[in-house]
């Protein structure tokens, strides 16, 4: 509950500031284009604690296993096309979004480390704690950005493709 508070909070305050399509891969009826930057702001919200969990799960088995790796990739990269191609239209110059990405791969990339190096160190309450409050920033996103992106451009075959996903990461999770 706290992970999932901690993003909606984010989230409402990112619309509030002009970011209320940041969410959107295509530009609105109302014709306002999605804010690639509140994409990002949301990248690093929900990139933190899943990094942060892979570097808690390289703890429990030394290897993160290959179904994380590949849900994690491709939940971000429609955020990160998304995310760019909104800057671009902003007027936003590539060497600049490279820049932010890199700084949001690294920010992330020292999460993950931290999650591995300094959680090794804490009783397993934290850990577990610190895993429960990533879930629930990670299901709250998943919910509020990637199922009614979904649906908008597949309508009735959302469900169908959402089970599909959690089928192949399902399989990926016992490779």
């Amino acid at each position: 509950m706290l992970g999932a508070t901690i993003f909606t909070v984010i989230s409402v305050y990112l619309a509030r500031k002009g970011g209320k399509h940041r969410k959107r891969s295509f530009k609105p009826e109302n014709g306002i284009e999605s804010s690639g930057m509140a994409i990002a702001a949301g990248s690093v919200i929900d990139g933190i604690p899943e990094s942060i969990a892979i570097g808690l799960t390289m703890l429990a088995g030394g290897i993160v296993s290959l179904a994380t790796l590949v849900a994690i990739f491709l939940s971000n990269i429609p955020e990160g096309l998304s995310s760019s191609v909104g800057m671009k239209n902003q007027g936003w110059k590539p060497h600049k979004i490279f820049g932010l990405w890199l700084g949001i791969a690294i920010i992330t990339s020292i999460s993950s480390f931290v999650g591995y190096t300094v959680f090794g160190q804490l009783p397993v309450q934290i850990t577990a704690f610190t895993l429960a409050v990533a879930a629930g920033v990670i299901l709250a996103m998943l919910v509020d950005t990637m199922i009614p992106e979904a649906f908008s451009q597949t309508h009735n075959l959302a469900g169908m493709v959402t089970v599909v996903a959690f089928a192949i990461s399902f399989l990926l999770s016992k490779i």
